[in-house]
């Protein structure tokens, strides 16, 4: 009888995974018609090829001005740089995330509220709103429950200033994960960083070793390298082997980071020696003046936390709305940056076309230091807002000058002789024991203190991961989920 049952619960399966389709290969009935909406702030910029690298002839340094000939795969790209504002929902994310973590918040409608007896109160999120400004008032809300709760979050009295509450920003740290899909791809038996805080500070620094980890499924035994490649085939009757290869442990590659948010304001002091830069510390991050202007002090590992938090904050809407994933955010590839920044003008030596950088009214056309350190002389004297002078063919705001701009890519002077022609693109993930070499990541476009030569869309130059500065900022690009031809209507639907 149980025989019966379960050939009729295979057979009715067979025939609703078939119906409609009159026993004809139809694929999968039901599945959503696509169409990729263009994400807000973003433009997109389809596929194409151009001739990458400077374009006019620099001899002194014909090594690293050679040029070559690239496509690179349609994708959408942030109209301007990530701004104060923009930036700062990132930071109280963070910040409102640690908060209901203490206050026990399990979900977006309804907190748990802990008080001074232990005891948890439940109250809707529309009526129990953690106004930070209130919270911060003491006096006006003395015996509140919240204000004890919260006291970790802000500094402690003998660190704040004329007694002012504010957060400790050395408690806005953001945890998240990615993917090394480089490693994934390794045939055989790929090396897996594992090193823990504890071993790196007593002094061992083998990065490459594996280490005893009892949040896996089992646990690791010393000087077995778990990531190998498993053999996923199977052997038929003759002897033969269809040779399907799979990794026996996939957590291996899922990589956990937790990373500060705020961004580095003292930078502007420390970048300029016998320079007055502190109003810019003091306000530059946070005063509404600033709101529109270009996010600094950024480190690139910031700015790829950046990206992940702005996946999931997209990714989690779609999927409570029922909606397929979209691809990630991130930072640019040099080559996407370079071909978005050409504006569809290949050969251009700038964003706007060239050869000058002035218009035929003699106005500057980007934020950079011109005529030898005269620098209001081109409207701006530090940054200005990321939607100022003309946009370029594809409208793009200040791909030259305002901020340099972080791209993925690791830096290396001969990188045009080795990388690929197709999306070219080099990663190398930096250990702690590297040298500074290995740290560098390539810079775009040129900024607010740099001269006309940086502003070129040709021209390379670099900062290290850890590094934040007062004048580089980032933009975010997403890849294009189809054809990504000039009409990207048509490849819908």
């Amino acid at each position: 009888m149980k025989n019966l049952l379960y050939f009729a619960i295979v057979a009715a399966t067979l025939v609703s995974c078939g119906s409609g389709s009159r026993g004809e290969l139809v694929g999968v009935l039901g599945r959503e018609t696509w169409y990729h909406n263009d994400p807000f702030g973003m433009l997109y910029i389809p596929a194409g090829a151009y001739e990458m690298g400077q374009s006019d002839e620099d001899v002194p340094f014909v090594h690293y001005t050679r040029t070559k000939t690239v496509s690179v795969a349609a994708f959408y790209m942030d109209q301007m740089e990530i701004d104060n504002n923009e930036y700062r929902q990132f930071v109280y994310w963070v910040r409102d995330s640690i908060a209901r973590r203490i206050l026990g918040a399990e979900d977006e409608t309804i907190w748990l509220i802990p008080t001074l007896d232990d005891e948890l109160e439940e109250k809707d999120a529309e009526d129990w709103n953690l106004n930070w400004r209130e919270t911060l008032d003491y006096e006006k809300y003395e015996g509140n429950d919240l204000f004890p709760l919260l006291a970790e979050m802000f500094l402690p009295e003998n660190e704040r200033f004329y007694n002012r509450l504010e957060i400790d920003t050395r408690k806005l740290m953001f945890e998240y994960y990615w993917i090394d899909l480089q490693e994934a791809a390794v045939k055989g038996r790929p090396k897996v960083k594992k090193i823990s805080n504890s071993e790196y500070e007593s002094g061992d620094d083998e990065h490459r070793k594996e280490m005893n980890n009892p949040d896996q499924p089992f646990p690791y035994e010393p000087g077995v390298t778990r990531g190998q490649d498993l053999d996923l085939g199977y052997r038929n009757s003759k002897g033969q082997n269809n040779a399907i290869r799979g990794h026996e442990d996939r957590s291996k590659f899922i990589i956990h980071e937790i990373i500060n948010v705020y961004p580095d304001t003292l930078c502007w002091v420390r970048d300029f020696t016998y320079s007055y830069n502190e109003p810019q510390t003091n306000m530059y991050f946070w005063h509404p003046a600033y709101d529109g202007y270009p996010v600094v002090g950024v480190t690139w590992q910031q700015a790829n936390a950046f990206g992940v938090w702005r996946t999931q904050l997209m990714n989690s809407f779609r999927s409570a709305n029922w909606e397929s994933y979209v691809q990630d955010f991130r930072l640019p590839t040099e080559a996407e940056w370079e071909y978005a920044s050409r504006g569809g003008l290949d050969g251009s030596p700038y964003p706007w076309g060239g050869p000058y950088i002035r218009n035929a009214s003699g106005c500057f056309l980007g934020n950079f230091k011109p005529m030898r350190g005269r620098y209001m002389e081109d409207g701006g004297f530090h940054t200005v807002r990321t939607d100022r002078y003309h946009p370029n063919d594809y409208g793009l705001y200040c791909m030259a000058g305002n901020v340099s701009e972080w791209c993925s890519t690791a830096y290396d002077e001969s990188v045009y002789e080795f990388s690929h022609d197709l999306n070219p693109e080099y990663k190398y993930h930096a250990l702690d024991h590297d040298p500074p070499s290995m740290k560098r990541k390539v810079i775009r476009g040129g900024s607010w203190k740099d001269i006309g030569y940086f502003l070129q869309t040709g021209t390379r130059t670099y900062e290290y991961q850890d590094s934040a500065k007062s004048y580089v900022g980032f933009r975010n690009v997403m890849s294009y989920l189809g054809r990504g031809g000039a009409n990207k209507e048509g490849d819908e639907g």
